[in-house]
């Protein structure tokens, strides 16, 4: 854990937490909600199904997708929704089953496997501070299980604008009703979260659970391993010792 010498925990009046990657990893998320929305395909759309077996092929829908609608790179719902369709059209099934596939596909995206030390560290934290998350991702906290922690969520997609653009993050502060510079960024993005939260005002706390080493030019407040020492950062008494 490294903290900087800037860091003013006497300004920390709420905190704003990313998830993907942060609260759970998100890959292991993705690749299992692939394999049902695959396996709804087989039964309902088994041409496309039969289709996405060709490797790297919805990777390429989804790359030709992101190129034809820039519009949607805040919205990962729209454009996992736009990619199914359009595999849909090329397997010769009918695109009006992306709605149900999709829902396959997302509900199964919620069902995250959070970091063993996230569910204590929310509780110490959620007692001490008003929590917001804040993500360019499509996690749902209440169909996830950490609702109850949070104050409220802002997602880019809702918002129309994700990190690492200022306006969201000024968004939440005003969400929790304190000045920007009161809170707290915490996330695992160097840019996304750490740098977009220093540049809108923002202190942050870059969380490495991987230990990669730091590489921009402008340095977060905290650097942690994870939600537990954040926690001791943030002032937690040190866990007791094992009878």
């Amino acid at each position: 854990m490294l903290i900087d010498p800037t860091f003013d925990l006497s300004r920390v009046r709420a905190l704003t937490l990313d998830l993907d990657d942060t609260l759970w990893p998100i890959w292991p998320t993705i690749e299992r909600a692939e394999k049902v929305l695959h396996g709804w395909l087989t039964r309902e759309a088994p041409r496309t199904a039969e289709l996405l077996l060709t490797p790297g092929a919805l990777r390429e829908i989804r790359v030709a997708v992101e190129a034809a609608h820039p519009g949607l790179a805040h919205d990962l719902s729209a454009l996992r929704r736009e990619s199914i369709r359009v595999a849909l059209q090329r397997g010769g099934d009918d695109p009006r089953l992306a709605e149900p596939a999709f829902q396959a596909f997302f509900a199964e995206r919620q069902r995250v496997t959070l970091y063993e030390d996230v569910l204590p560290s929310l509780q110490w934290l959620s007692e001490r501070f008003a929590l917001v998350a804040l993500s360019n991702g499509n996690a749902d906290i209440h169909l996830a299980g950490v609702g109850a922690w949070f104050q409220g969520a802002i997602s880019a997609r809702e918002f129309g604008q994700g990190k690492p653009h200022a306006p969201i993050f000024r968004a939440a502060a005003d969400l929790l009703g304190v000045p920007v510079d009161a809170v707290l960024h915490v996330g695992d993005d160097a840019a996304l979260d750490v740098v977009g939260a220093l540049d809108a005002g923002m202190q942050a706390a870059w969380v490495v659970r991987d230990g990669r080493d730091w590489s921009h030019p402008m340095r977060p407040h905290l650097i942690v391993p994870d939600l537990a020492a954040l926690c001791a950062a943030l002032g937690a008494p040190p866990p007791a010792p094992a009878p």
